[in-house]
């Protein structure tokens, strides 16, 4: 996978572009719905939420992000435009989600193309927990990362593990859907025994469950240094 070097004099120009996608997005869906896909309004995460990835990503300064789950690409634009407006000079957007063509028709990625974002973004349309431990035997680093794929707990959990090898120590690892009790519960294990702290404060005003006010997405900073952990102090997480 090769990154890709901003020219100087486009960046604004480009931005502009995916915020116009996103927008068009936004407010009339996608241009199509394949037969039998999620519902859009289901699936896609709600533009203030998008926002507050975008805006925590660029806080972050991120140049190289890897998200589970493309879908209708709500969430990867935003993602794109933080990219985008960080100011790296090398970018690189590794997507992957192995049913953006046998569920959604390649819509998500389309969308993705047609903001120009072919140089950036990379798609992989095989399961996360294939693909990351490949990532990861290669030392490929990344500076944050954003989950919404597989909620089955041991999908996620193995998500979750090999991207504390991938995202940088002191990166940020985004989930969407931690109201779910098997995200959270897979979660729970690398805060309670791998020190994965909460961002305080962060993404406060994001989308929450109305029944117990528990949030839809959680953002977390990995330990820096990476830790070791030592098997006879392992602590319950759930």
């Amino acid at each position: 996978m090769n990154s890709i070097v901003q020219p100087d004099g486009v960046a604004g120009e480009w931005r502009e572009r995916v915020a116009a996608v996103r927008r068009e997005l936004t407010e009339h869906g996608p241009s199509r719905r394949p037969d039998g896909a999620p519902d859009f309004a289901t699936v896609t995460l709600p533009e203030r939420d998008c926002d507050q990835v975008r805006d925590l990503l660029v806080d972050e300064r991120v140049g190289t992000v890897v998200e589970i789950g493309l879908a209708y690409a709500s969430s990867a634009l935003a993602i794109s435009e933080a990219l985008l407006r960080a100011g790296s000079r090398n970018l690189r957007h590794v997507l992957i989600d192995p049913f953006q063509y046998t569920a959604y028709d390649g819509v998500g990625w389309e969308l993705l193309l047609s903001a120009g974002l072919e140089d950036i973004a990379e798609l992989v349309t095989e399961p996360s927990q294939r693909f990351l431990a490949r990532l990861a035997d290669a030392g490929f680093t990344a500076d944050a990362a954003f989950v919404d794929g597989s909620h089955h707990f041991h999908n996620v959990f193995v998500d979750l593990h090999f991207l504390g090898e991938i995202v940088r120590p002191g990166g940020v690892v985004l989930l969407d859907d931690v109201w779910w009790p098997s995200v959270e519960a897979a979660v729970a294990y690398f805060e309670t025994n791998l020190g994965w702290r909460p961002i305080p404060g962060a993404l406060a005003d994001g989308t929450a469950d109305p029944d117990s006010g528990r949030p839809r997405i959680g953002a977390y900073r990995l330990p820096d240094p990476r830790p070791t952990p030592d098997f006879k102090k392992f602590r319950p997480f759930c």
